[in-house]
């Protein structure tokens, strides 16, 4: 299998140079060197991807854990990752692929599979869908899209879970070949996304906003961290731009629990959790998750109309379901998701 291909969504440029257009970091790469991702890199004025089939991590998983509550629930997941991330968050759990290329003089890691491969491990293991995650999945476009096209032909759904700052030409291109996507609304501070993962906040916002207009279902995750965004005000920004966006959204609050670069902090206090629960749904929002931490009541789904619950989940395992062809059986109310 080749090592690597020729990249999509770039321009070359005088001196041999390249602009890479995957994301909205625009990179400018010159000769024999990489762009922010760590695994595209300049080539003689061709732009590679070094990670084509170059699978690091590979697991089956519940579609819960992305997580993804309004989309197939109850469903396996075969979820695939190459090394490298168009971010640098100072507090990835995944730091260790996510940064690999940084941390090891640029070398690339990974299993060498091919999209039939990935599909088939799809279909041995019943999953219902292809997850592309635990890393920025648009760093791996190429491979991604076409694993992606074998799955449809398959009837299998593709899901990102993914930091939202794809270029918009990439957005437009994944598209019509993705069914659900999870994007990580890390703040409402351009400042934070500054300081602590090395982008900004517009792309992001404006990626939920597009996503969800070329008809992917999309649901939202905040980590809140203590001390960085877990203000009442910002809380309110987020789940206000959210139910602008669409308040059928689900907005899922997660706790931080410190590591790598980011220990400074205490673990997101359940009460704080709590706080932005309420504070979405006081914001219209319809669906308002406190996803991470099991036996709370806050993974359910539950009627917005009538207050039945729904969907009643436990660490990412579905114990009971009722909706019935997208609606509450109780009273009618529409349920907004992927049911089936």
């Amino acid at each position: 299998m080749q090592d690597m291909q020729e990249a999509s969504f770039y321009s070359r440029e005088a001196n041999n140079r390249v602009r890479c257009g995957l994301c909205n970091h625009y990179c400018r790469i010159a000769e024999g060197r990489r762009g922010l991702c760590g695994v595209r890199e300049n080539r003689d004025g061709v732009l590679y991807t070094l990670v084509y089939g170059r699978v690091v991590a590979e697991n089956v998983d519940p579609i819960e854990k992305k997580p993804l509550f309004h989309f197939l629930p109850g469903s396996r997941s075969c979820s695939i990752s190459t090394v490298g991330c168009n971010f640098v968050c100072k507090h990835c759990q995944n730091y260790q692929i996510s940064q690999y290329p940084n941390t090891h003089q640029g070398a690339i890691e990974g299993r060498e599979l091919s999209p039939q491969q990935v599909l088939q491990t799809a279909v041995d293991t019943n999953c219902t869908s292809i997850s592309y995650t635990y890393v920025e999945p648009t760093i791996f476009y190429e491979f991604a899209r076409d694993c992606m096209e074998l799955a449809h032909q398959q009837s299998i759904a593709n899901v990102f879970v993914s930091n939202g700052y794809m270029s918009s030409e990439c957005t437009r291109a994944l598209a019509p070949r993705l069914d659900g996507i999870n994007i990580d609304l890390k703040s409402f501070s351009d400042d934070f996304y500054t300081t602590i993962c090395g982008a900004h906040l517009q792309p992001v916002l404006d990626n939920i906003l597009l996503m969800r207009e070329l008809g992917v279902w999309v649901e939202v995750t905040t980590l809140i961290i203590p001390g960085y965004n877990d203000s009442s005000e910002e809380l309110a920004q987020i789940a206000a731009f959210i139910h602008q966006v669409d308040p059928a959204i689900p907005w899922h609050v997660t706790a931080f629990y410190p590591t790598w670069k980011l220990t400074d902090s205490e673990p997101t206090p359940l009460s704080t959790l709590q706080r932005a629960r309420e504070i979405g749904l006081n914001q219209g929002l319809r669906f308002v998750y406190a996803s991470n931490i099991p036996g709370q009541g806050g993974e359910d789904t539950l009627c917005p109309g009538c207050g039945t619950k729904l969907v009643a989940r436990t660490g990412f395992r579905v114990t009971l379901n009722h909706i019935r062809n997208g609606q509450c059986p109780d009273c009618g109310e529409k349920i907004e998701g992927v049911w089936g």
